[in-house]
């Protein structure tokens, strides 16, 4: 089996990361996940830098699992554009299909941390393409195995239709963990699932989507629009299904949480590559399992992602006959 191609599609943003004791959900009379009270002075513990962005996050784990990863979006001159392209360049993802423009511009996002590792993300979108998506190589699609689309910022839902038509008329597949402009259309985003080949949402997400009080129940309807559906519930772990086994996975490990931003990414980007790879559904979800969690040890999404030959350890997975 070759080498599989995936482009990953959307937004970009340069992140810094504010910790601090005075962040904390367990410290009497502290508002700063409520408010943040007006003119006064709160002392910041630590200060990190680092890139994000759904798309550019999951262009990392393609890369750094020995995929042919490639980067679409459009990006300005600014400092938070330059810093997005060096990382992904210095990660050895292919950022050929990037458009550049004076009149776009990285989003920039203030991320406070807790000391439970929870975080409020001040974010500013940046300015990108369009719903038409203007400036983008859309011929590109057609050279890839999969795309991975995702948080299209202004283009949102109408952009991801877009998208999913060029890459359906091409031949190519596509993994869809929608972002925010992706899910403020419910019923829009139902009706491209057709042209989906792994959906990959949360529970509070899937039940936007279809009927089903449990994961394993919204996995199962799911399965009525998309050939492969996993649905995440946080801490309690995650249910899939490719319609010929179910796999039910817990916690990978018991970890620290430093940082949860990019978990979510580091799941879905996990699974799909070794999905690509034509690992079983099983050995897919441990390996999103395992990246997901190495992620929240450490500042950011990306620092944490797993590199290829990486040994796992077993965790706990039920898988059962469809």
């Amino acid at each position: 089996m070759s080498t599989p191609k995936i482009l990953a599609i959307g937004k970009a943003t340069q992140d810094v990361f504010l910790k601090s004791d005075e962040f904390s959900p367990y410290m009497e009379g502290k508002v700063a996940y409520t408010h943040l009270p007006l003119g006064t002075k709160m002392e910041v513990d630590d200060i990190k830098f680092a890139t994000g962005g759904n798309a550019s996050n999951v262009a990392v784990t393609f890369a750094r699992q020995g995929l042919e990863s490639s980067y679409m979006w459009t990006l300005g001159h600014d400092p938070a554009s330059e810093t997005v392209l060096q990382d992904l360049d210095r990660e050895g993802v292919d950022t050929s299909h990037v458009v550049r423009d004076d009149k776009y511009r990285a989003g920039y996002s203030n991320i406070l941390i807790a000391t439970d590792g929870e975080r409020t993300i001040l974010n500013n979108r940046g300015i990108s393409t369009d719903a038409s998506g203007k400036d983008l190589d859309l011929e590109a699609i057609a050279e890839a195995d999969w795309i991975y689309p995702t948080s299209l910022a202004l283009g949102g839902i109408d952009l991801l239709r877009v998208v999913i038509d060029k890459a359906e008329e091409s031949g190519v597949k596509v993994m869809l963990n929608p972002a925010g402009p992706e899910l403020a259309e419910p019923a829009k985003l139902k009706a491209l699932l057709s042209s989906v080949d792994v959906l990959c949402v949360n529970k509070e997400e899937m039940q936007m989507l279809v009927d089903g009080e449990t994961s394993e129940e919204l996995v199962r309807h799911a399965l009525h629009y998309v050939p492969v559906a996993i649905v995440s519930d946080g801490p309690r772990g995650v249910v899939a299904s490719d319609g010929k086994t179910i796999v039910s996975a817990g916690m990978y490990e018991d970890v620290p949480v430093v940082d949860r931003t990019g978990a979510g990414d580091a799941f879905a980007s996990g699974f799909l590559s070794q999905w690509s790879q034509g690992k079983s559904l099983k050995e897919a979800i441990v390996f999103g399992s395992a990246n997901s969690t190495s992620v929240v040890t450490k500042y950011g999404a990306k620092e944490g992602i797993l590199r290829q030959g990486i040994v796992l350890h077993d965790m706990p997975v039920e898988e059962k006959d469809f």
